[in-house]
């Protein structure tokens, strides 16, 4: 698969997907939309509906669905990335391009923590930072969007470290804990300041993980305030069932749930959400690459992990890892209505799936197989190479 500079001059592009048989929508409140067809003009969707009333004249490329379904790109929340498709934290060339066969189409850094003698020093995680936000805004490895430099806060920054990160073009954080800062006040007082300047910020929740990190119990998750309560379900090991239900009721932050935590955890915190009505509050991530390695199927095996055994509706779970996440992150996709980025992923049951539909394979536990991604009205990749394979092929027509 070809790379993109984000810079790439791109010529004027009409996409019309047509015969879509289930379209989902992202959005929580509404996960499914009573249409067939997708409308979008050069990156962003304008128009969604039924076929015979909307303008597919002068398309320059269509996409066939067969009857297949149609999701917004999947979005991994929690991903540690270091300098384009390269992860030295397995030695892996390409991990980013297998994540997009497995439907996802944008990644959040959570800090660039595994790269060779990452600076601790305070100039040079600025420069880390700025640096790893700067190649990943110019260079999306086949096309998928990595939201990257992420600062892991280390004790002696002052208000104005987060200023000038903030000027330079950085908005988030790495996982809070990840660093020297581990205590309640400082934490706090340091997301604050991120906070102020609208940088993002993600606490590393339950027991260490990589070299220099720590034990991070519900106090101190609490007290600093994140935005998203990191790898809830542990990165890998989780805090017992009473601190996560106090989390929980405690704070209105995002809960998220990685694909390299705990499982019991994961589904514990799942029923809390729902017993809270606050399902709203759940993103995905992998928590990847990891020591368990790379996991290309890790958001979509959640998704299926999550209905299948945490009784959620399939069309919900699949809101978990979009339009949740889009939301909670400030992002311009993840859901499927006008105005939003083109980026899809066609899906349908695997062949042979006990399931009569998409929906109640993926309620069965099954994964779904993938035939197409889309990222920016681009289709990027058709059959996956990692699913098994759907029982319905879209079919590409034209660019």
């Amino acid at each position: 698969m070809a790379q993109e500079s984000a810079s790439d001059q791109k010529k004027p592009t009409k996409l019309v997907i047509r015969n879509i048989g289930l379209m989902l929508s992202g959005a929580i409140e509404n996960p499914i939309l009573d249409a067939d067809t997708i409308v979008a003009e050069n990156d962003r969707i304008v128009a969604i509906g039924r076929f015979k009333d909307l303008d597919t004249e002068d398309a320059t490329t269509t996409v066939d669905a067969k009857g297949s379904a149609i999701s917004p790109g999947l979005i991994d929340s929690h991903v540690h990335p270091v300098a384009g498709d390269w992860t030295p934290r397995q030695n892996q060339l390409g991990w980013i391009d297998s994540n997009l066969h497995g439907g996802v189409t944008t990644m959040i850094s959570a800090g660039e923590v595994h790269t060779p003698g990452r600076p601790r020093d305070i100039v040079g995680l600025k420069a880390h930072a700025i640096t790893a936000q700067r190649m990943f805004a110019a260079f999306r490895p086949s096309g998928v969007k990595v939201h990257a430099g992420a600062p892991v806060i280390e004790h002696g920054m002052v208000e104005e470290d987060f200023r000038e990160l903030a000027a330079a073009g950085v908005k988030l954080l790495g996982e809070v804990g990840l660093g020297s800062v581990k205590d309640a006040e400082t934490a706090r007082q340091m997301v604050a300041w991120a906070r102020k300047y609208g940088i993002q910020s993600t606490i590393h929740t339950g027991g260490p993980s990589i070299p220099g990190s720590g034990l991070i119990d519900k106090d101190v998750v609490l007290a600093a305030d994140t935005d998203v309560v990191g790898h809830i379900n542990g990165g890998h090991t989780a805090l017992p069932d009473d601190q996560i239900r106090c989390i929980c009721e405690s704070c209105h932050r995002g809960l998220e749930l990685v694909h390299n935590g705990n499982e019991r955890a994961a589904l514990f915190t799942l029923r809390t959400a729902k017993d809270l009505k606050q399902l709203e509050r759940v993103i995905l991530g992998t928590d990847a690459p990891a020591g368990s390695g790379v996991q290309p199927l890790g958001i979509i095996r959640m998704v299926a992990m999550l209905s299948s055994l945490g009784d959620v509706p399939a069309e919900t779970a699949f809101c978990f890892a979009t339009g949740n996440t889009a939301r909670m992150r400030n992002l311009d996709c993840g859901l499927i209505e006008v105005g939003r980025a083109a980026d899809f992923v066609l899906l349908d049951k695997a062949q042979h799936s006990a399931g009569r539909d998409l929906l109640e394979s993926v309620r069965l536990g099954d994964i779904p197989g993938i035939g197409m991604t889309i990222i920016d009205g681009i289709v990027r990749t058709h059959r996956s190479r990692n699913t098994p394979p759907s029982s319905v092929m879209p079919e590409l027509f034209g660019d």
